[in-house]
């Protein structure tokens, strides 16, 4: 079963990415992103598209220009993440055929967005704009807009944002950090996925 989690591995290297993709799609992760701040993250979203691109939607977070956004396209990637709302991002990864999550933290910039194509929107930082927040988001966009909180959000307190109407979630530091073994990664997944699902039922 697909979970509506984003799996951010920042600082993840090319050498172990595939390996991590194989580990979270197991978990019950199927939607992956690579923030390009991270080293040589066009080789590890490679590597892993490569493996995996028909069992999971991979791409990249932090992309900050159409430009990259381009790469990450032709690295077989179908995800595009930002951490702002920057309309060019969004135009060149829809013009490329994949999917396009901004960043937003105020309704203005969520119908600019989704204007420009987005297929949903990351509250982010979540952790300021609360969970009362999601719940204006939602009195005022299109009912059908997905609201994915990150930065904030996570295994302690799912329940309070899916109650608050919270599609799904982006999750960093509390899944991956550089350096971590793949039997920990493993762990941290299952984790986050049994949260979740007992949040969600």
């Amino acid at each position: 079963m697909s979970r509506p989690l984003i799996a951010i591995l920042r600082g993840i290297t090319p050498d172990q990415a595939a390996l991590a993709a194989e580990v979270l799609i197991d978990a019950g992760v199927t939607k992956i992103e690579v923030p390009l701040n991270s080293p040589d993250p066009f080789d590890s979203i490679k590597a892993m598209t490569t493996a995996f691109g028909q069992d999971a939607l991979i791409g990249a977070g932090t992309v900050l220009s159409p430009d990259d956004a381009g790469r990450v396209a032709q690295v077989g990637g179908q995800l595009v993440v930002s951490p702002n709302c920057d309309q060019r991002v969004i135009v060149a990864t829809k013009i490329a055929g994949m999917q396009s999550w901004p960043g937003v933290m105020t309704p203005t910039e969520g119908f600019a967005a989704l204007k420009a194509g987005a297929d949903g929107l990351k509250i982010f930082p979540a952790s300021i704009v609360g969970p009362a927040g999601i719940k204006a988001f939602r009195a005022v966009l299109p009912q059908t807009t997905l609201l994915y909180a990150v930065g904030g959000a996570g295994p302690e307190n799912f329940k309070e944002w899916l109650d608050a109407t919270a599609d799904g979630f982006g999750i960093g530091s509390a899944l991956y950090q550089p350096g971590m073994t793949i039997a920990d990664l493993r762990a941290c997944a299952q984790h986050i996925v049994s949260a979740f699902d007992e949040a969600s039922s």
